[in-house]
């Protein structure tokens, strides 16, 4: 039976990979600073504590640990990654985390060490074009990320790395695009696109209006949580030490989001092109080095089919708490 430690544990992507790892039957402790909001945790042992402390590092780390999925971070979506307000507090918040986590997985042996980086890590000039944007792993560098949070990410990938070169850690790196899905944060401004856009549509009547930020012809694309976990597997199974993008290759603008989610909910619903934080102009998964390095990418066309589960979550949150706006 492995032994894991999953590191933000109590947080949506965190929370799901828990479960994902206890029904393929292995021991998992999960750490945190706060628990699950929306669920209870699977995990056989469940710490509170904040991996800025060095000591709580430590006493989560007592043991040699199979695998340990380091996912903990200071984050959220375009309305808080990206307004500035909290810059200082993303890099230093994560930087200590990953500096503290990074360092005991290799004084201890740990077997592997997975690393949650970000699309965010891309540069911003290589993102302007909203059809075309280009965010294959090699385009990383000269880096130019559009955020703080990316930055810090892409410091950190550098930090994995270099204790693969120095101490042979075998680390894993995926670099996420836009993770979705029921369990996750859906109000308070961390929550990201697809949640918010359930949340707003859930909340109005048929004919209803709801804001988008900027014009809405900003281009993502947007990948599963299932699909996201099966892609982690994969990678921690494999021997690819790079960073390797993990995401959907299903690009869309803001607005072809919006009106797929009001089609889920059978509304017709107005859009408020409002000013917003919006980030770049296109994003979207590059998927040929995935493909090349592990024999598999995230399916095709499936993003309707995840946006009908996760709106009938957010739906259920809205009508439980008599929830509005």
């Amino acid at each position: 039976m492995k032994k894991i430690l999953v590191c933000g544990a109590g947080g949506f992507i965190g929370g799901h990979l828990v479960r994902y790892l206890k029904d393929r039957g292995c021991w998992v402790r999960g750490v945190d600073r706060k628990e699950h909001e929306f669920a209870k945790t699977a995990a056989d042992d469940f710490i509170l504590g904040d991996l800025r402390d060095q000591q709580v590092c430590q006493s989560v780390t007592d043991r040699c640990f199979d695998e340990i999925y380091q996912l903990a971070a200071d984050m959220g979506g375009a309305g808080y990654i990206f307004t500035g307000d909290h810059d200082a507090d993303v890099m230093y918040n994560s930087a200590m985390i990953n500096l503290n986590m990074v360092h005991r997985a290799q004084v201890t042996g740990a077997g592997k060490i997975f690393f949650s980086s970000s699309a965010c890590i891309y540069p911003a000039h290589n993102q302007t074009n909203r059809d075309c944007p280009d965010c294959s792993e090699e385009s990383a560098y000269p880096a130019s990320p559009d955020s703080e949070y990316g930055w810090e990410k892409l410091f950190s990938e550098r930090l994995y790395s270099a204790h693969h070169r120095n101490y042979g850690l075998q680390v894993r790196i995926a670099r996420f695009h836009n993770i979705f899905g029921p369990l996750g944060a859906w109000k308070g401004g961390r929550e990201k696109a697809p949640a918010a856009l359930c949340r707003k549509i859930a909340a109005e009547p048929d004919g209803g209006e709801i804001e988008i930020w900027g014009d809405g012809t900003q281009t993502r694309s947007f990948l599963y949580i299932d699909e996201c976990l099966e892609g982690v597997r994969r990678l921690m199974d494999s021997d690819f030490t790079e960073a390797v993008n993990i995401g959907s290759e299903e690009m869309v603008t803001i607005d072809q989001l919006s009106r797929m989610v009001a089609d889920i909910a059978g509304k017709r619903i107005h859009l408020n092109h409002v000013p917003g934080p919006i980030g770049v102009r296109g994003r979207n998964s590059d998927n040929r080095y995935i493909k090349a390095n592990l024999g598999w990418a995230p399916s095709e066309d499936n993003l309707r089919a995840g946006l009908e589960k996760t709106y009938s979550w957010i739906d259920e949150q809205l009508s439980s708490q008599n929830w509005r706006p």
